[in-house]
């Protein structure tokens, strides 16, 4: 496994060692490496998770990407102990820019929790595609603590995964809760005990990176916008999202019903460009 460090070259303190890449296959992680910070993100940080992002997605060999934390804790959102010149509006909007990179990213993304995960680390390890935790995991939408509203897209994905009701009561009180309750809730995709969550991501991310993650993700933005689309639009979406799974991956499974065999997917075009 080789290691590499993402950097971001805007801004005078740099996130250099603050978010590191290491590949395993067609399986790449991104740790998020400030522990004596519990991993909180300076304005660098999350400018070089961006990067960090960008790189994989451009990646052919990488399928599949894990979201972690060095040390005991997953992410503590902003560190508000470094502050930067730009104005705050401006400055929110390089952090939402990593928000959508996240939300985008077009290969599986797996957020592999433990520690805590409160404030902008809650809210980007539930813009993944899938939460895997720990039992000794924590979670908060702290952002009230601090005499901060929501952000990090929190506004936008808790009423859609607990609805109205149970979203206020998160944001309001910024309460901390346990895995167990987060997984009440719905937030989580897999909770397991602590000793089991390196080998049980590893098992998720070995299996999607087996899929055909051209179709897979299809699927994961049809259901997103499932959510807020008219029934004749999700049609004509799954339509759309076919036809492209017809000129990638899904020949190459056809042939491999047919030849009785386990069917080996690269999402490459099968169909002739200009």
């Amino acid at each position: 496994m080789s290691i590499e460090t993402v950097t971001s070259n805007t801004g005078a303190e740099s996130a250099e060692r603050d978010v590191l890449i290491s590949r395993d296959g067609a399986v790449a992680t991104i740790t998020l490496n400030r522990p004596a910070r519990r991993n909180a993100m300076t304005l660098d940080s999350w400018i070089a998770l961006r990067e960090a992002l960008g790189e994989l997605a451009l990646d052919d060999a990488t399928r599949v990407v894990v979201l972690t934390g060095a040390g005991s804790d997953f992410c503590t959102g902003a560190d508000l102990d470094k502050r930067t010149p730009m104005h705050p509006l401006n400055r929110m909007r390089q952090i939402n820019a990593t928000a959508l990179a996240v939300a985008e990213f077009p290969k599986p993304l797996i957020a592999k929790v433990r520690g805590y995960a409160v404030g902008a680390g809650w809210n980007l390890a539930l813009l993944c595609d899938l939460l895997i935790a720990s039992r000794d995991a924590q979670f908060s939408q702290i952002f009230a603590k601090r005499g901060l509203s929501v952000d990090f897209g929190g506004s936008w994905l808790l009423p859609r995964m607990v609805g109205l009701h149970r979203a206020k009561r998160l944001v309001m009180l910024a309460e901390m809760i346990d895995a167990e309750q987060a997984d009440a809730l719905g937030l989580i995709s897999e909770l397991v005990e602590p000793n089991e969550l390196d080998a049980t991501v590893a098992r998720f991310a070995t299996r999607l990176a087996a899929a055909p993650t051209v179709a897979v993700m299809q699927s994961t933005r049809l259901i997103e916008d499932g959510t807020t689309s008219s029934l004749r639009d999700a049609l004509e979406n799954e339509a759309r999202s076919q036809a492209v799974n017809f000129a990638t991956d899904a020949p190459a499974a056809l042939r491999a019903f047919i030849e009785k065999r386990p069917p080996a997917f690269s999402g490459e075009w099968q169909v002739l460009q200009p």
